[in-house]
């Protein structure tokens, strides 16, 4: 059982149900739908076999939803794909239309009005580099620096340019909603800029009166790297999103940043995310490059809570193999995590109350005992959040009464949710932790520790440990 999580995003390579059930048969936590690309008919779909599968395998799969946010993408081209050459003129227009080789349009009328002459744009991740040499009301005139493949719905970047668009729009509410009606686990909020970006939605959450869906900030601007400390503060996870942070940042700072963001969300209780390009290669082969191996394995290393894969399993020609091959690469590398030096870093900023002292308590004597689990009952999801925080070396097995709080910890390091009946005795808890332990860790003997608070009523904090063998 890995401890490092894995996110796959769903598209037309993985939405039938006999993938979609071997990748959570393979060891995905969290599938990703991407609504710059999928409509509510698709979400249907797919919302239905997930919570269907969750139901037959008995597992907890979460279920992201990433809403658009303010960026711009290109819309529709002829037969879906067009080429731009070098050295070729392309309009931009600001009204929409079937897009060819010479011309395109965007969903953000106000682009014209922002970029300026010169501005440098950059599409599909910047495969794709355009600059503009002249402009009208309606309609950019550039010269194509970098031609190459350009497909419907891509993102359209334009690196240092402010884009005067609201965060969210009409469409992002209405996905908002929907998560909401259809008890979703996460939103993913695409472009965040700053911590107000994530109070709107928080405060549109409130309207709703949904405490449960989790708000993962996604960082790919330069806007929200000078505000990451309050992005972090006021969000549930926050993603590496390396696509387009890469081409608004020069992408030599990527692997600093990446690290500096992991080190800061472990320090704060936050879920980290790294995401983009982790296994591409493997989108055409079926063996990923020694390079994408090392960066899996580093991220992993730096203690990241989840890793997700894109294109591996939306158009991949290898989404199950992929998936497969990641926890492959997980299970090795995590066998060379400094667990001992995530637990003193944690000690070093946890606060001084019960739980936090009871958490390192449990994670240090489970390290150093060697032991093959440890088991959480939990109402509320707080006392596996906080032993995770500490990264022990061996599976926490949060026990929940309420399936919505199983897969809230769906993406949280070592976190193995699962779904009981609510516990009210001791000697009910002791038995089913040991149930647990029997079924979901592969060695059959070895000491595993359980924790949690007693007595049942009226107890809010984690008070008490208790070490057993198997």
């Amino acid at each position: 059982m890995n401890k490092t999580k894995v996110i796959a995003s769903i598209g037309p390579a993985s939405q039938d149900e006999a993938t979609l059930k071997a990748l959570m048969m393979n060891g995905i936590d969290a599938v990703r739908i991407n609504m710059s690309h999928a409509d509510f008919d698709f979400c249907d779909d797919i919302v239905r076999k997930v919570q269907t599968l969750n139901q037959t395998l008995k597992k907890n799969v979460a279920i992201m939803v990433d809403i658009p946010g303010p960026t711009v993408r290109i819309d529709r081209v002829k037969d879906g794909c067009v080429t731009f050459k070098a050295g070729t003129t392309v309009c931009i227009h600001m009204k929409e239309i079937t897009g060819d080789h010479t011309k395109i349009s965007v969903n953000y009328p106000g682009l014209a009005s922002d970029v300026k002459c010169h501005s440098i744009i950059k599409i599909d991740d910047g495969k794709i580099i355009l600059e503009v040499i002249d402009k009208e009301p309606e309609m950019l005139i550039c010269n194509v620096i970098q031609g190459g493949l350009v497909r419907d719905h891509k993102s359209l970047n334009v690196p240092g340019v402010p884009l005067n668009i609201p965060f969210l729009r009409d469409y992002d509410r209405q996905i908002i909603t929907y998560a909401h009606q259809n008890h979703l686990d996460f939103l993913a909020l695409s472009f965040v800029r700053s911590s107000e970006d994530i109070l709107e939605v928080n405060d549109l959450l409130i309207e709703l009166g949904n405490d449960h869906l989790g708000i993962v900030a996604k960082i790919e601007n330069e806007q929200a790297i000078e505000d990451i400390d309050q992005i972090i503060k006021a969000s549930d996870a926050v993603m590496v999103a390396r696509g387009d942070l890469g081409v608004e940042i020069p992408f030599e700072r990527l692997p600093g940043l990446q690290k500096m963001i992991l080190r800061k969300c472990h320090i704060a209780g936050v879920v980290s995310i790294v995401a983009t390009e982790i296994l591409s290669s493997m989108e055409d082969e079926m063996i990923p490059t020694r390079a994408e191996v090392s960066d899996l394995a580093n991220a992993v290393l730096d203690g990241v809570d989840a890793v997700m894969l894109s294109g591996e399993t939306t158009t991949g020609k290898y989404p199950v193999e992929t998936t497969m091959m990641m926890e492959r690469i997980i299970a090795s590398s995590e066998e060379d995590i400094n667990y001992y030096e995530f637990v003193e870093t944690s000690m070093r900023t946890e606060k001084q109350d019960i739980t936090g002292n009871i958490a390192y308590s449990v994670t240090d004597c489970a390290n150093r005992l060697k032991c093959i689990a440890i088991v959480a009952p939990t109402v509320t999801g707080y006392t596996a959040r906080k032993i995770s925080r500490f990264r022990p070396s061996c599976p926490i097995i949060a026990l929940c009464p309420d399936p919505e709080t199983a897969r809230s910890l769906a993406l949280h390091f070592a976190v193995q949710p699962v779904h009981v009946k609510k516990l009210d005795q001791l000697d009910k808890m002791i038995h089913v932790a040991k149930e647990c332990v029997k079924t979901y860790i592969e060695r059959n003997e070895g000491h595993y520790i359980l924790t949690g608070g007693y007595p049942f009523e009226g107890v809010k904090h984690t008070n008490f440990m208790r070490i057993e063998k198997l």
